[in-house]
């Protein structure tokens, strides 16, 4: 069974085209005019091996809020629409994830509940032109519209770069691993409700 998708969203602040294959091998095409989001998105597909072509044409002669919170909602929904009634699945997953002075963890359940837990701080209010706080809208954005629970802490760390990028990377591979189909389930639903939602 194919677990692709594709989803289109336009409305007066942005134009977004999302395609991805669950099944993939991480490879990616994005374009949102925002590189620094480009770069992070770029992890999200290779390490999540879901590939993922996206293009987003925003309203950033304001700035880049629209931008990023309508990419994230694109994505989750183009990825909760490939997963179907997530029959199959692995569910959930969890992962520290190091890269040099800094440490991120996630934990996710892609259970069709959809819920944001935040403990990141950022120590400036950019990343080089980029908006720190706009880490945060973006996971919102997915997890609301992916249907995931998903926690996201930030252990420790110092550069922000570093920080937002764990975020991306761990987020990825714990997705890898909640999406896989295992093989012992058998085709079930893995909740007892038989459903999940």
């Amino acid at each position: 069974m194919s677990r692709t998708a594709s989803v289109s969203r336009k409305t007066n602040e942005t134009s977004v085209s999302v395609t991805v294959d669950i099944d993939g091998t991480g490879t990616s095409t994005i374009s949102t005019g925002v590189g620094f989001f480009d770069h992070m998105l770029d992890q999200l597909s290779r390490h999540s091996l879901i590939d993922m072509e996206i293009r987003t044409e925003g309203d950033l002669h304001v700035d880049d809020h629209h931008t990023v919170e309508d990419t994230g909602i694109a994505i989750g929904q183009a990825i909760a629409k490939a997963l179907g009634d997530r029959r199959g699945i692995t569910r959930y997953a969890s992962l520290d994830l190091a890269m040099d002075e800094t440490m991120t963890r996630a934990a996710v359940d892609v259970s069709g509940r959809p819920f944001l837990v935040w403990n990141v701080d950022f120590s400036a209010p950019k990343i080089g032109t980029f908006d720190t706080e706009l880490v945060r809208e973006f996971f919102n954005a997915l997890a609301q519209h992916a249907g995931i629970t998903l926690h996201i802490q930030n252990i420790y760390g110092v550069n922000n770069h570093h920080i937002s990028e764990t975020c991306f990377k761990a987020v990825a591979r714990v997705l890898r691993t909640a999406t896989e189909i295992d093989p012992r389930q058998a085709g079930r639903v893995p909740s007892t409700k038989g459903s999940l939602a």
